[in-house]
């Protein structure tokens, strides 16, 4: 016998570990010699990561297609691991050492260092794996993989070496995201815009010697100036003045009048003496502040672009740590005559830190007469989401993959279809990416990840027959790339390759450098090579992942029987940085596309619809959640609420609500089990004989169809709506309901018939709601044979249902009794009638087929719709609300049973204050100021207040109208 309540803490933990034990999750496992592959690769969660509201939904979406799909019978792979994650990871341990008193990293050296983090992984890394056990996800957990572990470095490598051979792989100084904390380049998935109470402060830079000039002040109707006043300088505005000192140009578009004679003009730039040209480009925006712009090539992404266009020279004046550097520094000073105020402005800022140089270098700006004004200016400003401080655009030597060439085959996959976005307009995100895609930059100054398979030596000066000696400074992990223009590069998979080919390029024996002194000498006659200290970015290793998991470079099995996948689960915000790459991988390198279909879902926000955020204090615990309610309950909430492309409002006593929803499946097989409904071998619902009984498995068949299709078109709203409202309303609110009279009756054939009815339309709403709910559905189809038929094999290992019977007749009969029920107590509702009160049912208009249902259900309808009788007439009686039921009119006369006009005085009391509530917000949401500034969640509650406000309103007006027909 079930126990009175389901306890889904003590459940679950046994059910899963039941599941593992039977090897449920093996890929294939169950599933007939020949049948389709269906598969799936996880998005690899960080290795130091926990579960957060996003993984909960991404793999809640998963667990549901890979069961759906096993009791399908296909060979099901859902392929489990995790993301080495370079940054994090490397914090993660760093930290630790700081906290234990540890020797840092530095201190250690790159290899103990790493064996370090590798202890950490083995340790303490994965902890999300098994949260996403605790979650139910059905990964084939013996298949596991790691983006550093030995095959999938062995990938990594080829890849690298392949594309570097290809020219897809090159170096090239670019602009970077650079972290000055973590004294690293980082992806713009890495960067995260805070805005920021700042100024914005106003320059001048005088016109140099004679290019003082009449500046247009005022025009005519015509665009043509009318005015002027004399002008020396221009004023440009910035909010870092501390990037000014590597300015090259000044920006002005070649439509301004204001500016059109200066274009071809120079500046000369304060502080430093520099001449720079005052260019024309459409970057520069007449409307804002003054409409000329200084230009920064080494420090903005935007004035990097401008300084290409023209061909300007790239001074970099901060270093690594984001400290400026000014003294010895050749490109800040080529081109720049000797002065005292040069010599004054490096002795200012040199080593300075960049905040400590800003603040000063205004005073100097303001002490020079070149301050103009100061504003205050509220902007974004990019901080690295790990260190957590303002990031520096750096010109720097990185490593590159050229994306442009890779992006087309990947661009043509969605454009022919033979990929495609679910919801469709994803497509465009795509597009606008890949079409206008960047270089992308794969090198990262860490020691934790793929070291680049790369070793320098010096470039041999074919003039001179000769080792020519290079400039290069040092720090323990780091090569200062911008002054080895010279050397030569060898990129192999070994370091035995590497001496190898640098033998053959010196024509004498070669070595690996000890350490950094000694990379260049040649003391005892050798050449040095030293490796390339830096790693590969963390996206490289995983936008092999479709593949690589399965065995490539190797041709394995699983290769050829899983790849291509069928359907990637993934957030939008991912697209660039994942899918994309995932995309131009597999295209190069197995000529394929590596998914079939991409479900972009939607992020997971709070009741409110804010964006969860530790700072908010609003983020959601999904493990919180699965302790209090359960993972079903919040697996379950989680895919009822994810529609195509909308956002999850998610909150508390959404979850609270699917726990109910498992409690009320519980208390309804209890139920049945109490009076005998258990399985009976070998049962047909085709052979039911009784209306209810054949209504019952009808609806059924059309629930599995919807749930079906629904799933099948990754409408996980859909389906999970249509088992819950089959499931709680059709079978337990109604169908149990109904059957009560043949369990209590005296007719044994019909009592044995429903029961074994009831235990089968239990069984098949198990199997559907299995995929969203499978601790309590496998609970359920297990303890249900305790005293009948026992399951031959665990639930999740059954056969989906199909459809039984379609019986047109008794749907329609049974349908009509629910509606005729539902609609009487929806009208005794409205109309205030008091629970205990029994009305009169007044039927007119009823045709021969309706009145037959009457009399078969007349019982039925005096227990469930509180009726004192059911009677026929020719015409409505008088002082009755009515309502319509197929071609009848029901009647339900009030006049004796409420106070109808206290009932009209408290409608119309409750119509006026809505009516209030909705002038005043729709009062509020028409003021173009409160839309624009209120925050989003608010405006969208305002939104949801008055929609709420109007139905209400709408259901008080029906009443009111049914009040008016009673007289």
């Amino acid at each position: 016998m079930l126990e009175k309540t389901y306890d889904a803490a003590s459940v679950e933990p046994r059910i899963y570990e039941t599941w593992e034990k039977a090897e449920a999750f093996k890929a294939g496992a169950g599933a007939k010699e020949g049948a389709p592959a269906y598969s799936i690769v996880i998005p690899p969660p960080n290795v130091t990561g926990s579960l957060h509201m996003g993984h909960a939904l991404n793999n809640t979406l998963q667990d549901i297609l890979v069961r759906f799909e096993r009791m399908r019978g296909k060979d099901v792979l859902w392929q489990p691991g995790m993301d080495h994650a370079g940054i994090a990871t490397q914090m993660v341990v760093e930290r630790q050492l700081m906290e234990r008193q540890e020797p840092g990293r530095r201190d250690l050296g790159r290899e103990a260092f790493v064996e370090r983090i590798w202890a950490w992984k083995d340790e303490s890394g994965g902890m999300i794996l098994n949260q996403l056990k605790r979650l139910g996800a059905s990964c084939d957990w013996s298949r596991e993989r790691f983006t550093m572990d030995e095959g999938l470095s062995k990938a990594v490598l080829k890849v690298f070496i392949q594309l570097y051979k290809e020219g897809l792989i090159y170096k090239d100084k670019r602009l970077v995201n650079w972290d000055p904390k973590l004294l690293t380049a980082i992806s713009d998935l890495e960067v995260e815009q805070r805005e920021l109470n700042g100024n914005l402060w106003h320059f001048r830079y005088p016109l140099e010697g004679d290019a003082a000039y009449e500046a247009p002040v005022e025009w005519d109707d015509e665009g043509r100036p009318t005015a002027f006043e004399p002008r020396k300088h221009i004023v440009v505005a910035t909010t870092r003045p501390e990037t000014m000192l590597g300015d090259t140009a000044v920006a002005v578009n070649p439509e301004d009048p204001k500016y059109k004679d200066l274009i071809g003009k120079h500046v000369i730039l304060p502080l430093v003496g520099r001449r720079i040209p005052i260019v024309a480009d459409d970057y520069a925006d007449p409307e804002a502040g003054s409409g000329a712009v200084k230009i920064t090539p080494a420090h903005d992404f935007n004035d990097f672009e401008v300084g290409k266009r023209h061909n300007l020279p790239m001074i970099s004046v901060l270093d690594r740590e984001a400290n400026v550097r000014l003294k010895d520094n050749a490109e800040f000073l080529e081109g720049v005559p000797a002065s005292d105020m040069l010599t004054r402005t490096i002795e200012a800022f040199e080593g300075q830190e960049r905040f400590t140089a800003r603040k000063r270098l205004v005073e100097m700006m303001e002490e020079g007469g070149h301050l103009d004004k100061i504003e205050d200016h509220k902007h974004m400003v990019p901080h690295g989401d790990r260190g957590g401080v303002p990031i520096e655009p750096l010109l720097t030597d990185q490593w590159y993959v050229d994306a442009k060439t890779l992006a087309k085959p990947a661009i043509a996959s969605v454009r022919e279809g033979r990929t495609r976005f679910v919801p469709a307009n994803w497509e465009k995100t795509y597009y606008e990416w890949m079409e206008n895609i960047q270089p992308w930059c794969i090198s990262r100054q860490l020691w934790w990840g793929h070291q680049i398979p790369a070793w320098y030596g010096p470039r041999i000066d074919s003039e001179r027959d000769g080792i020519q000696s290079v400039a290069v400074s040092f720090k323990p992990d780091v090569v200062d790339y911008e002054k080895t223009e010279n050397l030569k590069v060898f990129v192999a998979e070994t370091e035995e390759e590497a001496l190898n080919a640098a033998r053959e390029y010196y024509g004498s024996d070669v070595r690996i450098a000890q350490d950094a002194r000694d990379w260049a000498s040649r003391s005892d006659g050798h050449v040095r090579i030293w490796r390339d200290p830096d790693v590969l970015d963390t996206w490289f290793s995983s936008a092999l992942w479709p593949f690589s998991t399965m065995g490539w470079p190797d041709e394995t099995p699983e290769l050829g029987k899983y790849f291509p996948t069928s359907v990637l689960i993934t957030g939008f915000d991912i697209i660039f940085f994942w899918v994309s790459r995932m995309m131009m991988a597999s295209m190069h390198f197995m000529k394929e596309e590596p998914f079939k279909d991409i479900y972009i879902h939607a992020l997971v926000r709070d009741e409110k619809g804010q964006k969860m955020s530790k700072s908010k204090g609003n983020v959601i615990d999904p493990l919180a959640l699965i302790e209090e309610f359960g993972a079903d309950a919040l697996r379950f909430t989680l895919a009822a609420m994810a529609a195509q492309g909308r956002d999850i409002k998610l909150a508390t006593s959404r979850v609270a609500g699917y726990r109910n929803f498992a409690t009320k499946l519980w208390n309804a097989a209890r139920f049945a089990e109490m009076n005998g409904c258990v399985r009976v071998e070998g049962f047909d619902p085709a052979s039911a004989k009784h209306t209810l009984n054949r209504w019952i498995a009808t609806e059924m068949g059309r629930c599995i169809a919807n749930v079906t299709s629904a799933i099948e078109g990754y409408r996980f709203n859909d389906a999970a709506g249509a088992i819950y409202r089959f499931a709680w309303n059709s079978f337990c609110d109604w169908y149990l309901e109904l059957a009560k009279p043949v369990f209590n009756g005296d007719d044994e054939a019909a009592k044995a018939e429903t029961r074994a009815t009831a235990a089968w339309a239990l069984d098949e709403i198990l199997k559907v709601l299995h995929p969203f709910m499978p601790f309590l559905t496998e609970e359920l189809w297990e303890r249900l044979g305790d005293n009948g038929v026992k399951a031959e094999k665990l639930l999740m290992q059954t056969a989906w249902p199909e459809a039984r019977v379609s019986d047109e007749a008794a749907a329609g009969e049974i349908n009509w009794l629910v509606s005729l029920i539902s609609e009487i107590r929806s009208v005794r509702a409205e109309m205030n009638v008091p629970a205990g009160a029994k009305v009169s049912v007044v039927i007119s208009g009823a045709n021969d087929v309706t009145r037959s249902r009457l009399k078969t259900h007349e019982s039925a309808i005096l227990r469930l719709a509180r009726a004192e009788n059911v009677e026929l007439a020719d015409v409505a009686p008088s002082g009755s609300a009515q309502i319509i039921v197929g071609e009848a009119t029901v009647c339900l006369p009030l006049a004796g049973v409420i106070d109808l006009s206290a009932e009209k005085t408290r409608l119309e009391k409750e119509a006026g204050k809505l009516d209030d509530e909705i002038s005043r917000i729709e009062k509020k949401l028409g003021n173009p100021k409160f839309v624009e500034k209120a925050p989003e969640d608010v405006v969208e509650g305002e939104r949801e207040k008055v929609s709420e406000a109007r139905e209400k309103l709408e259901k008080v007006r029906t009443a009111l109208a049914r009040l008016a027909e009673i007289g």
